[in-house]
């Protein structure tokens, strides 16, 4: 049952994940720079930290969560600034490939690379015991991942040019896929950041934190690392398009809808790692699950993202064998997921 329960909450919040490019949509008289760099005040800033006072007991601070564990801060930080080029490009795939299509690249990618680096890492053989079951999960998730995106080729083909501009608007699938791939394996150093701060997870609960929120202080940090990184680059393209006015010009209603729809980007976005820490917890510590949990998320991540390209009618007028390919792959996907169970 808990296994159930652990899944159930990661669910959740892979599909507040899936849905915080919804809201983009809603952003008026803003480059792109402009509101990237305002939802992620929300989604890297904002409610990571909102989450982190949550696994602050009583008596204790943050900051004396955060400075325990042996320079693990600084550790942790750093994959953060480096998922922060993840975090970066994949806005871009998502730009240019859609959100159905991007996601699917980006995140098969990631799930691959987060999952199996922190197992060898941690000096796990892949090749015999749980090893070689995670192995085998990771594997069959980027098949999944891999049948989609041979789904997405269809649909390129498929598709005139207008019809293309009309499902995304700034389409181009080469540099799309690029920018995805690059995007997979800089933000599996998420991943390796939630493996750097488990000390600092260790020490919130040796001071008496609850279980449900010992990982949140880390999450933290890495995503404040990745704010860094996407910072720098937004404000640098607001002063290379002449669009730092963005924020101060459009008139007052319309500066509080994108504020509002930022926000609400932001925290459905935060809800992917708040969940995958609250999952976790119910899961065995060292079991396969445990490890296999990143893969987990990334996989829901990539079949909810593909829910709402439907939705969003990313997939229209495609044939019946894209249909079916696309179908086959998030039935493959979901597979992955609960193949260790089984």
């Amino acid at each position: 049952m808990n296994f159930i329960i652990g899944l159930v909450i990661i669910a959740l919040g892979s599909f507040g994940q899936s849905s915080s490019y919804v809201p983009i949509n809603k952003i008026k008289n803003w480059a792109w720079e402009s509101f990237w760099l305002s939802q992620g005040v929300f989604a890297w800033l904002v409610f990571p930290l909102l989450g982190a006072f949550l696994a602050v007991p009583e008596g204790h601070s943050l900051g004396e969560i955060l400075m325990s564990g042996d320079g693990a801060i600084w550790k942790t930080m750093g994959y953060g600034v480096l998922w922060g080029v993840g975090g970066l490009t994949f806005g871009l795939s998502m730009r240019y490939l859609g959100v159905a299509l991007g996601q699917s690249i980006s995140l098969g990618t990631c799930s691959a690379f987060g999952t199996i680096i922190p197992a060898l890492m941690e000096g796990q053989d892949l090749f015999t015991g749980k090893g070689l079951v995670l192995l085998i999960a990771v594997s069959i998730a980027l098949a999944g991942i891999a049948i989609i995106g041979y789904a997405g080729s269809l649909r390129a083909k498929n598709m005139t040019e207008e019809e293309r501009r009309a499902a995304v608007k700034d389409f181009a699938l080469g540099k799309g896929l690029l920018v995805a791939l690059l995007a997979g394996v800089m933000s599996a150093c998420f991943s390796l950041g939630l493996a750097a701060g488990k000390p600092i997870a260790d020490a919130a609960a040796a001071m008496g934190a609850k279980s449900l929120y010992v990982t949140l202080p880390a999450t933290f940090l890495v995503t404040a690392g990745g704010f860094l990184t996407n910072a720098v680059y937004c404000l640098a393209q607001n002063v290379k398009n002449k669009t730092l006015s963005d924020y101060t010009s459009v008139p007052a209603n319309i500066f509080i809808n994108n504020i509002l729809f930022c926000a609400l980007a932001g925290g459905l976005w935060y809800s992917q790692f708040f969940g995958l820490g609250v999952g976790k917890s119910f899961f065995e510590e060292g079991s396969v699950i445990m490890v296999f949990s990143w893969s987990i998320l990334m996989s829901l991540n990539v079949t909810f993202s593909n829910v709402w390209g439907i939705i969003l009618r990313e997939w229209k007028g495609v044939g019946a064998k894209t249909w079916t390919v696309l179908i086959v792959g998030l039935v493959v996907l979901i597979f992955s997921t609960f193949v260790i169970n089984f």
